[in-house]
This record gives structure tokens, sequence and C-alpha cells, in this order.
């Protein structure tokens, strides 16, 4: 045990860069932590340190040595963070990070409840499609759209959201409402990206399948743009099913070609590490999964 306290003694001296800026954090005097790392020096028969009047420096196998040290105080900064997962209600604040087109009521319907239920919790939001960097933002949730190449994230699947082409009465009194996939070639298409073209794979009866290269006349950075361009009846955009629900059941928007089905779109839960979450972070995924899975 002694030797256990004597590494984390080290790991705060390398963090903190100095035997008077760990004595400080520790509550000890700097000639006592400076005993203890001799003492540590002496039962593993190797100089950690080189000392000068000016500061400290890692030899090879001090800086060897750091890195276990530092990985065991972690372990065990965890391990009372568990514990106090298992006490604590959620509190503090909680930043969550969503694309532009969950700014309407689906958020707030999942996280209201939540907020009610505990008054120590507050909320900060950030909407954008283009994806926030979480650890820089200091971002607690994202919720994200599509396959997740961050390998340094943790993305845990929800479900899958079915994409509509839909467009405006009013358009579609102009265009004529297409019966066949290639006929989508000839409308006017509002993209979500500023490519002037997209690709659309469309899966139909008895397995038909139609690969489309579609011109895009607007180009949007967010869905909301997207889909008020396409109820002013200027085009046709591509809208999540769930998020147009109430538009399509008042016939403000239209959907085509009913009987054909496009790739659903991945939503995901995505958070900078997988173990020790706090109370309001698990609380909170565990509010949005059933919230998604029931839209």
């Amino acid at each position: 045990m002694e030797q256990l306290k004597r590494m984390a003694l080290f790991a705060t001296v390398v963090a903190r860069g100095s035997m008077v800026g760990a004595a400080e954090a520790l509550g000890m005097t700097a000639s006592a932590v400076s005993q203890q790392v001799r003492r540590l020096e002496e039962a593993t028969g190797v100089t950690l340190l080189h000392r000068t009047t000016r500061k400290l420096t890692l030899t090879e196998a001090g800086a060897t040595f750091y890195e276990s040290c530092r990985q065991i105080v972690e372990l065990a900064q965890q391990a009372e963070q568990r514990l106090a997962e298992q006490r604590d209600a959620p509190v503090g604040e909680l930043r969550v990070a969503a694309p532009v087109g969950f700014s309407g009521p689906l958020l707030c319907e999942a996280l209201a409840p939540l907020l009610s239920a505990h008054p120590g919790l507050s909320l900060s939001l950030f909407f954008q499609d283009e994806q926030i960097d979480l650890i820089e933002s200091r971002i607690d949730l994202a919720i994200r759209v599509g396959l997740q190449e961050d390998s340094s994230l943790i993305a845990r699947h929800v479900t899958d959201w079915r994409m509509l082409p839909c467009a405006a009465p009013a358009y579609l009194a102009r265009s004529g409402m297409p019966v066949a996939p290639e006929q989508l070639l000839r409308l006017d298409w509002i993209g979500l990206r500023h490519e002037r073209s997209q690709h659309l794979t469309l899966q139909g009866p008895a397995g038909a399948q139609q690969r489309l290269r579609l011109e895009t006349r607007i180009s949007c950075n967010n869905i909301l743009a997207a889909r008020q361009f396409t109820l002013a009846g200027m085009g046709v955009s591509l809208q999540p099913e769930p998020e147009i629900r109430d538009l399509l059941g008042r016939g403000e928007l239209l959907p085509l070609l009913p009987d054909w089905r496009l790739e659903p779109i991945g939503l995901y839960l995505v958070t900078p590490r997988r173990d020790a979450q706090p109370a309001k972070v698990r609380y909170a995924m565990e509010a949005l999964r059933r919230h998604l899975l029931s839209a």
C-alpha cells in the first residue's frame, strides 16, 4: 500500500511539474514529497527524475513509470466515481449537441421530464448540423445521424429513421406527381450539402432497385432550411419521417413514390468515453433512447 501511495504521489509531482506544486495539491511539505520520491527510487532501483534548481525532468525510465502510475491513479478515480454515481442523482450542467432538426419538440419532450424531476440539473443545448468537437466544447452527449467514423468517441446505435422524398402540394401541382423513380430526375431538388448533385438508391417492389444521380437546385447546410424551401413549393427534399409526421398528416407535405424506399438513417448517442459516465449523462441517455425509439 505504501508503494501505491508513493506511485500516486509521483504521478502528482509529474502532473504538477514540481515538488512544491505536488505538496500544495497533497497538503504536504515539499521536503516530505521529495523524501517519498527518493524512497520510491530506492525501492525501484532506478532514477526517475533529474533535479535541478529550476525544474524537474523525467528520465527515460521515469517517463515509462509515470504512464503506469498515471493509469493507476485514473483507475482509482474511476472507482470512486462509480461509487458516487450509485449514490448521486443527476446534478450540474448537462451539455447536449444535436442536429438542427432536433430543435423542434422532440428533444424538449425527451428531456423536459428529466429536468422537472431533478431540480439540481441544468441543460445547455447546441444545435448544428456540422459535427461539433465533443472534447473541445465539453459536450457530455451528442445525437448524431449516420455512420460514426471517429474511433475516439463511443457511439451507441439507438434506432433507424425512414427518409422520405417529399414536396408541397403546390409544387406537385406544377410539376406533376412522379409515378416512377426515373421521373425524379426532372424535379427541382433541395439538398443538405453544398454539392450540386446527390445519389439516391431506392428499393422497390419485388426487390427492384434504382440508383439515381440527382441535380440539386438549392443546397442548404441544415435540414430546417431545406424543409422551409420545400414547404414554400420550391422543390423536393429528403426528410426524416418522424420530424415531418405532423406536416404529412396535415397535407402540407406529400411523400413521393410511397412504394419505393430509401435506406434508413441510423441515430446514435455519442459520448467522449464509455466508462464512469456521470449520473446526468446516464439518465439523459436513457430518456433520449426511450423517446427516439417511440418517435
